[in-house]
């Protein structure tokens, strides 16, 4: 019986801009990064996390590069959470990153809606 989620892959035009977001801005990091030939094979993972990971898949065809930032849609592709909601929206914000509003708090919890450096829409949320 499947128990758990390894892997989601994101399509991306460039290895490098797709890590350097990733790491600098919303806190992954890399747990591989293997050269076969012409591709890689990276996997990010978020601090104190061992189950799933963000795989980056570049873009190899003009089908793939029309699914750059609309993976899901309009929808978020990834929900991330955190312990401070607030202090990561501040501490983001000021790298740049792209909000859709100011976490707002509901019965949930607290949680906003970010975009990656290709316009994914990502979900950040603190339990209540």
């Amino acid at each position: 019986m499947m128990n758990r989620l390894n892997l989601i892959s994101l399509i991306v035009k460039d290895y490098d801009a797709a890590v350097e977001f990733y790491t600098k801005k919303l806190g992954f990091e890399v747990a591989e990064d293997t050269a076969f030939g012409d591709k890689r094979w990276i996997t990010l993972k978020l601090a104190n996390t061992s189950d799933s990971a963000l795989n980056l898949a570049l873009a190899k065809t003009k089908d793939d590069e029309a699914l750059i930032g609309k993976q899901a849609f309009s929808f978020p592709l990834l929900g991330l959470g955190t312990d401070d909601c607030f202090g990561d929206y501040r501490r983001m914000k000021e790298l740049g990153v792209t909000f859709h509003g100011e976490p707002t708090a509901g019965p949930w919890g607290t949680g906003v809606l970010l975009e990656d450096l290709y316009g994914n829409k990502i979900f950040m949320s603190q339990e209540p």
